[in-house]
């Protein structure tokens, strides 16, 4: 082929520059203000480092925010790195819920940035299509409708034909549906940041190049004084927007940033007849199966491929020796070996392609975060120290997130959730190994398909396992959370075993029906050890956490479950809280929230002057859950405590031991069952665990993991942080009344504005819904529908075995939380009927418990 005989001539060249058809980008200089030619100031609020797109675009944030004193400093010229030769592309679509809220705001932004700044950026809106050409890729496009049908993204699935009319020199005979998204389409980086750029010192942003940062000093009160070649700047704050320099900089601070540049490549084709003869511009298009995007540049084509793990290449030598000095607007050398399956497929599905000329192979260095998404927001180790960086996509994610920090800084809250970016899901167990093995996993799984509950095995297991995973590995189907290995679901003899993954119920759903009624009917135990687990003590202690929690603080040898709010009255994190003893408290989280509580926690207590220890004990302490109405017999047995009712009480903690081993007991259950929750010293998990299983033979007892967990807590009711509860939703509307003390003497954050929430009323609430589907369930974040209107949508979901259908949580307007009132969801295209019912739908242990008691039944 033409196209494929023009690779092999260029690839034997070095590329210095990218020359493309919009203009010779590594010849134009921004007309930024030289650090020789004007004295910067020797105070800042906030300094940025970095002018990349995404740095440039929150100093602009910061600065039409009114914000005083924004300094942005970059060590070369502005778009050096990876903006200056990216692609260019801009979509509204992404499968993650609140980045479609990053997306969406960029696109927007650049709309009109052109005519606030008067600085062209030459931005084309064809819209894009994302094609599939397999039966699980249209399941997929329909999961994907499903999510999105409650933004205000526009997107929709089309048939082959409406296809053909978009792109008519697309051959669609494989073709079986596609998505489309009106108004994506694709933006010259260099004239987007330069527009930026303009806006920002329109609104009193100072920008300084060439203004290299070489050192990062923490002052003793919480700020920090920038080092240059040209002088000191104290700052506020700094942000850490390097690029693929953010390790360099993370350095200067002791930090060991998870990024790592990659190579990707792109052509560019010179003019190609049949596409000078189109009319309109052509829409950008995605083969999923052939992993590629293609769009027009003018009257050419631009391709770019995503090549699988075991082709792409890492630049690992960068993580660890850092990048060279210089490099700024090189290239790497381009590979033809590793694109050609993908240069077959796209000539195949755009014929036109092989007679094309090609003008440039751009091979380029982007970074990656191990799991593709950046790393945006405060550090949990170190004051005033923020991240943006790790963006494998940073030209969509810009503005957007350059809105969002900016909204943040100024607030002192994120403008909504978006945890999934919180630079602290990463901390010392993301070494070389795991990086470099996750990012070639993310850059070749660019367009795998995105099922439910998805597993990446790469870099697996992390040095974070708990002292029984050895046990349970050989017949367990592993979850990953935050570098922790836990049990998803376990196998039986004659059970389909494996990681499968699907749309609907797949290999796993009997046994964890299993699972279930183990726990419903006789005593299961699970590993919790990835619980977030931090020890407060101190003088101040009660104080600091009566400051932190709307719920009362818990007496000694007691537990309660308590929210921190931010100001706005959001619920920022749900952490189960005990007294152990005279001011020393146990604090429990969730394992993907560890460090993101944590860093809540540590700054009230900095700022707020409280005199307390804050100590991080997830590594060192071991959980087991033990739960079912045997729970109580089968633990007896190994313990002198007495475990009864009324000995020990529901929500109450006493140190005991447990088969000869020292461990706190706290009677809870995530399960809503009999249960408690046993902590340890991490070495002695194995031993009380193997105590347990042999001492619970007779009882039945066996392992349940937390397929099994969520379903039974969504049958009692109970709601999830991160679902049901974060920082997008008040504990009002969550139904979290019960846990929200808006009594207490204490003047808790988020109290105030809370009050108002409630005196103004709720204009939605959280519903507790049940339904009756095919083969599918709710997992959240469904479009749920009313007279064929958008009035909310779910926010978790599971099939619940001890009722015989699928329950989800979802929030409507308060008119439609009527108990009875029916409503449609939508599972994968079709809508089934929902009804609003009275929750729970299984009474927890100790309501029944209490019930029992007060018709005059005895409890054991």
């Amino acid at each position: 082929h033409h196209f494929r005989e023009e690779l092999l001539y260029l690839f034997t060249f070095r590329h210095r520059s990218l020359c493309s058809s919009r203009e010779c980008l590594c010849s134009t200089r921004e007309s930024g203000t030289s650090m020789l030619e004007k004295r910067w100031k020797d105070t800042a609020d906030t300094v940025v480092i970095g002018g990349g797109c995404v740095g440039v675009s929150l100093v602009y944030h910061l600065a039409k925010a009114g914000v005083k004193d924004v300094v942005l400093l970059e060590k070369s010229e502005l778009t050096a790195g990876s903006t200056w030769h990216a692609a260019g592309l801009t979509t509204y679509y992404h499968p993650g819920i609140n980045m479609k809220k990053i997306h969406y705001y960029s696109i927007k932004l650049y709309e009109k940035l052109e005519k606030e700044t008067g600085q062209a950026v030459g931005f084309h809106q064809p819209g894009s299509i994302r094609i599939a050409s397999t039966p699980v890729r249209v399941d997929e496009l329909k999961y994907q409708m499903t999510r999105t049908h409650w933004h205000p993204t526009p997107q929709f699935l089309i048939e082959p034909e409406k296809i053909q009319e978009l792109f008519p020199l697309l051959n669609i005979n494989k073709v079986l549906a596609g998505l489309y998204n009106p108004g994506d389409g694709h933006i010259d980086p260099y004239s987007l940041t330069m527009a930026l750029a303009a806006g920002a010192r329109m609104y009193g942003a100072e920008i300084y190049n060439p203004a290299p940062v070489t050192g990062l000093t923490p002052t003793s009160n919480g700020k920090w004084d920038v080092q240059t070649p040209q002088g000191t700047l104290r700052a506020n704050r700094i942000v850490n927007a390097a690029g693929f320099w953010a390790r360099e900089v993370g350095k200067l601070i002791g930090l060991e940033h998870p990024t790592i540049p990659v190579h990707h490549q792109y052509v560019v084709t010179a003019t190609v007849p049949e596409v000078k003869a189109l009319k309109t511009e052509l829409p950008v298009i995605r083969d999923l199966e052939g992993s590629y995007y293609l769009r027009q540049e003018r009257d050419g084509l631009l391709f770019g491929p995503y090549e699988k793990e075991h082709k792409m290449v890492l630049q690992d030598s960068w993580f660890r020796d850092g990048v060279p000095p210089g490099f700024g607007k090189e290239l790497f050398e381009s590979d033809l070996d590793r694109i050609m399956e993908h240069v077959e497929c796209a000539m195949e599905m755009v014929p036109v392609l092989k007679n094309a000329d090609i003008i440039n192979i751009v091979s380029g260095p982007i970074t990656y975060s191990p799991d593709l998404l950046p790393m945006v927001g405060p550090h949990q180790d170190v004051r005033n120290y923020w991240t943006a960086i790790g963006f494998g996509y940073g030209i969509i994610h810009a503005g957007g997130v350059g809105k969002f920090l900016s909204d943040w800084i100024v607030n002192e809250e994120p403008p909504y959730d978006l945890i999934e970016c919180d630079p602290n899901r990463y901390s010392k167990w993301t070494n070389e190994a795991y990086v470099c093995a996750k990012a070639r996993e993310s850059y070749g799984f660019n367009n795998v398909v995105g099922y439910p509950k998805e597993e990446r095995f790469a870099g697996r297991p992390t040095h974070r396992v708990s002292g029984i995973y050895h046990l349970l590995k050989p017949r367990a189907s592993m979850g990953f959370h935050t570098g922790w290995e836990q049990p998803h679901w376990f196998y039986k003899p004659g059970d389909d075993v494996g990681y499968k993954p699907s749309f609907r119920r797949t290999n796993w759903f009997e046994p964890v029906g299993r699972e279930c009624r183990l726990v419903m009917e006789k005593v299961g135990v699970i590993d919790l050890t990835p619980f977030g687990k931090f020890m407060v003590q101190g003088k101040d202690s009660v104080k600091l956490l009566d400051r932190l929690f709307a719920n009362v603080v818990p007496k000694r040898g007691t537990t309660n479950i308590s929210h921190m709010l931010t100001l706005t009255g959001k619920v920022y994190a749900e952490v189960t809280v005990t007294q152990l003893a005279e001011g020393g408290f146990l604090l429990i989280t969730g394992s993907g929230s560890e460090l993101h509580d944590l860093r809540w926690i540590e700054k009230e207590a900095i700022e707020g002057n409280y005199d307390v220890e804050v100590t991080n004990v997830t590594e060192d302490v071991g959980v087991l859950g033990v739960a079912g109405p045997r729970s109580r017999v089968v633990l007896q047995k190994l313990t002198d405590q007495d475990m009864s009712d009324s000995s020990f009480k529901f929500l109450h903690c006493k140190s005991i031991q447990v088969a000869g081993v020292p461990l706190r007991a706290i009677r809870i259950s995530y399960t809503g069952e009999l249960g408690w929750e046993l902590y340890m010293g991490s070495k002695h998990t194995a031993t009380v665990y193997q105590a347990l299983m042999k001492a619970g033979q007779e009882d039945g007892i066996d392992d349940f993991g937390t397929y099994a967990m969520s379903s039974l807590r969504l049958e009692k009711g109970f709601r999830g942080w991160g679902a049901e509860m974060n920082c997008d939703t008040n504990p009002l509307e969550a139904g979290l009344d019960y846990f929200i003390k808006l009594n207490k003497p204490a003047d808790f954050i988020g109290k105030k504005a809370l009050q108002q929430i409630k005196a103004q009323g709720l204009k939605r609430k959280l519903a507790y819904l049940t339904m009756q589907t095919d083969e599918v369930d709710p997992e959240g974040n469904e479009t749920i529908w009313f007279n064929n209107k958008v009035v909310g949508n779910t926010t978790s979901g599971a099939y619940s075995y001890n009722t015989q259908q699928s329950l989800a949580f979802g929030y409507l307007p308060i008119e439609l939380c009527t108990l009875g009132q029916q409503v449609e969801v939508e599972l994968l295209g079709k809508k089934y009927t929902a009804t609003v019912t009275q929750e729970p739908l299984v009474l927890t242990e100790p309501t029944r418990t209490r019930l029992q008691k007060k018709a005059g039944g005895k409890t054991p």
